[in-house]
Parts: C-alpha cells; sequence; structure tokens
C-alpha cells in the first residue's frame, strides 16, 4: 500500500465528507436547541416528530448506501455510463418513497406524532412541524442522491460545499423564523421546519446547476423510465439487504425513542440532548465510513484487492483510535453541554450520566461505522450487518429495554444503559466477520445468479 496515495484519498474524501456529516448534526442541534430556548414541552415535541424524518432518513440511506456500492466500484472501474445508469435506478426508488412520506408528513401527522407520545401538548408542537418540513422529503429524494453520486465521482469537496452552505442557510433561518426576527413571523416549531425547508430548495436548485456543467454525471430521464434491467437487478440484489439493516436498526433505534418518549417530559428532554451531543461528535464517523467506503469501493472496482484489503486494515485502526478520543473529547465537553441547555434539575441530573454512557458508545459507534455501513458494503457484503442488528436489537436490546421501563420500572437512566449498549454488545461479531474478508469482492464483474 502506498501510505502517500491513501494519506491523499483519506484528506481528499473523509474530510469533507465529515465536515458534511458535522454541518447536517448542527442543523439538526440548532432545530431542538433553539426551541429549547423557549420551552422544554417544544424542544420534546420536534426532537420526537423528527423521528419521522429520521424513519424516511434510513430509507434514503439505504439507497446511497447502495449507490455507493455500485457507483464507487463503476468509476474506479472508469464506466461512468454505469454510474449514471445507477443514477437512473436510485432516483426512481427515492422519489417514490419520498412522496409515501410526503403524503404521510402533511396530511397524517396527528397520527404519526401519537406512535411516540401522548401529550396533547407535544402533539399539538409535532404537528406544526410536520406539516411543513413534509415538503423535505420530496426535494431531499433528488439531491441527497446526487449529491451520494457527486462523493463517489471525484466531486467530494463540491457536494461537501453544497451541504453545508444549505446547512448554514438552515442555522440563520432557523434564528429568524423560530424567534421572528428582522421583521418574520414567529413560527416557533413551525419555524424549524420552514427552515429546514427553504435551506433543502436552494440545495437541490444548486445540486440541479451543478449537474448542467460539463463533464458531471447527468440526470438521463430514459435511464430513470426504462432502467438497465442486469443492474437493477444487481443493485436490488445489494441493497435489499442494506435497507433491511437500516430498517432493524432504525427501527429499533426509534424504539429507543418511544420507551423514553414514555418515560416523562424530563427524560426526553435529557435523551434529545444526550442525541444531539453524541451525534455532533460522532460525525467523524460517518466520515470514517462514508469515505472509507469509497475508497476500498474504487480499489474493488479497479481490481485491486490486496490494495482494498490494506484500505480497510488501516481504516480500522483509525476508526479505534479516533473512537477513544472522541469518547473523551465528550466527556471533557459535557460541563459546557450541561452549563447551556436550560433543563429542569431532574433532566438535568439524567443528562449528566447521559452524557457519560455515550462516551463509552463512541468506540463502538466508530467501529461498526466503519465496517459495517463502510468497509463491508464497499465490497456487498450487506447480510452480516442486516444479521447483525437483528440479532442485537430484536433480541436482545428492544425487548429488554422494554421490560425494564414498563414491566420492571426500572429508574431512567438502567433504561438508557440498556438501549445505548448495542453498539459494544455488537462488536465481537464485528471483529470476527471482518477477519473473514468477505467483502473483498468486485461488483462490477457480473454474477451467473445475477445475470
Amino acid at each position: 500500500m502506498d501510505r502517500r496515495e491513501f494519506r491523499r484519498k483519506l484528506t481528499s474524501l473523509i474530510l469533507p465528507i465529515t465536515f458534511q456529516q458535522f454541518m447536517l448534526a448542527v442543523v439538526s442541534a440548532s432545530d431542538a436547541l433553539m426551541v429549547g430556548v423557549i420551552g422544554q414541552d417544544l424542544l420534546s415535541a420536534v426532537s420526537l416528530a423528527s423521528q419521522i424524518t429520521f424513519v424516511y432518513n434510513l430509507f434514503l440511506m439505504a439507497m446511497t448506501i447502495g449507490t455507493s456500492m455500485f457507483a464507487a466500484q463503476y468509476w474506479g472501474k472508469g464506466d461512468k455510463d454505469a454510474v449514471e445508469r445507477i443514477l437512473g435506478i436510485v432516483l426512481r426508488s427515492s422519489m417514490s418513497v419520498s412522496f409515501v412520506f410526503f403524503f404521510a408528513a402533511t396530511f397524517l401527522p396527528g397520527l404519526l406524532m401519537r406512535i411516540f407520545t401522548t401529550d396533547p401538548q407535544l402533539i399539538h408542537y409535532g404537528v406544526q412541524y410536520l406539516q411543513i418540513v413534509g415538503l423535505t422529503y420530496l426535494l431531499c429524494g433528488i439531491s441527497q442522491v446526487y449529491l451520494c453520486i457527486m462523493k463517489n465521482s471525484g466531486l467530494a469537496s463540491m457536494s461537501m460545499l453544497i451541504s453545508s452552505a444549505a446547512a448554514l442557510l438552515n442555522i440563520i433561518l432557523n434564528a429568524v423564523l423560530i424567534y421572528g426576527l428582522f421583521g418574520a413571523p414567529r413560527m416557533e416549531a413551525g419555524g424549524a421546519a420552514a427552515a429546514t425547508a427553504i435551506a433543502r430548495g436552494v440545495e437541490l436548485l444548486w445540486v440541479l446547476a451543478e449537474l448542467t456543467k460539463k463533464g458531471r454525471i447527468k440526470i438521463r430521464f430514459a435511464y430513470i423510465r426504462r432502467p438497465d434491467q442486469g443492474l437493477r437487478k444487481d443493485f436490488w440484489h445489494y441493497t435489499l439487504l442494506v435497507l433491511g439493516n437500516e430498517l432493524v436498526w432504525g427501527g429499533g433505534f426509534t424504539m429507543y425513542s418511544v420507551i423514553m418518549g414514555h418515560l416523562g417530559t424530563d427524560a426526553v428532554a435529557a435523551n434529545s440532548i444526550a442525541n444531539i451531543a453524541k451525534n455532533l461528535i460522532a460525525s467523524l464517523a460517518g466520515g470514517i465510513g462514508n469515505g472509507g467506503s469509497i475508497m476500498v469501493g474504487n480499489e474493488l472496482g479497479a481490481g485491486q484487492l490486496e490494495t482494498a484489503k490494506a484500505y480497510g486494515r488501516k481504516l480500522c485502526h483509525i476508526a479505534v483510535v479516533s473512537g477513544i478520543l472522541s469518547g473523551i473529547f465528550l466527556l471533557l465537553l459535557s460541563p459546557l453541554v450541561l452549563e447551556i441547555t436550560d433543563l429542569s434539575p431532574q433532566a438535568e441530573e439524567y443528562l449528566r450520566w447521559m452524557l457519560a454512557m455515550c462516551a463509552v458508545y463512541m468506540v463502538g459507534k466508530y467501529v461498526n461505522g466503519t465496517t459495517i455501513a463502510g468497509i463491508f458494503c464497499a465490497g456487498g457484503d450487506s447480510r452480516f450487518g442486516f444479521l447483525c442488528d437483528a440479532v442485537t436489537l430484536w433480541c436482545f436490546t428492544v425487548p429488554v429495554g422494554l421490560l425494564a421501563a414498563f414491566v420492571f420500572k426500572w429508574p431512567v437512566l438502567a433504561v438508557y444503559f440498556i438501549v445505548n449498549s448495542d453498539e459494544i454488545v455488537k462488536l465481537p461479531a464485528v471483529y470476527r466477520h471482518y477477519r473473514k474478508y468477505k467483502w473483498l469482492k468486485d461488483l462490477t464483474v457480473r454474477e451467473e445468479g445475477l445475470d
């Protein structure tokens, strides 16, 4: 392995993607924190309503991971037309899913909120948020898929610039529309949703302008109307397992919110802040996983299996060190988080211990994010992630968490510890699977069973 080339690819991919992930996490944090200044109930409502966006993002994430599997390898092979065909296949599916979520959030928001809480005030605020934010699902169904294509076709920095600029606009508009600054209407929860919708609209317009430039991957409507059946079969053969993995993991994560949502507003508020801090610190994990997937996928598509193997080993080492350092950083940051949040004394006590548990969680998050969502998927090895999350979440953390909360009536912090142990529990199985090297696979070579 050429170490200088590895470092070059590492900085050109992982750093921009990490910054992009960080800015997206900052937007999510600003939604919650800015409305939280108005009141704890508003913070809790927006946090719960955002779970619908979280579930939508699971579908979108599965499709973008599937896109990266093939786009990275075909780009590494030098087959631009195949990348455009993959883009057509994904857009056809992403727009269908986006419309379903748009319809549910816009016309059935009360029903969605009742999944997470029975508190009338939280439902009222959540409905205001969902009815506006539903529009963003239609916009993201196009923009996020194309931004993924850009990252896989040598334009990671431009993808980061577009996404980050939209995120910055979102934060500014949050302040203006939530609080009614500069003569704008004071919309509170609705303002957070409106800011997101406007920013996503600008992001989509920029993406559409970008793809008109010479040399860019194009959206070809012929490939959307009549997708390549061979590629489509290959794509869904691997991506359905990714979707299953995302839904299994995301469904379990959503159940955590359901469990915490029924333990009182103090628990919901503390959990909301803890998740914000955790997601901000874990941004680098997303960068290593996404960037690493592209790096390994490029080498696999080019037929450089030994180089891909060496890249995977180095990325795992980076993930372990980064996870430990991030956990320490979160512990050092905890006093500041407690200082700037305006919570009740009980919620503040919950948050103090939740942040300590999140620090331990970081090691598992970095390693699993780099391997399961990155290295393994780069070579189409998506089956393991699906089975690993299905067993860990649905055979352990979710049922034990439900029993602890509603049958045994354990303290809030004990329940929180259980539902946040999944990333650590997975580590031994993930390490064993990594050493089998089933992910060293060139997906551009058509298998007989997939012809």
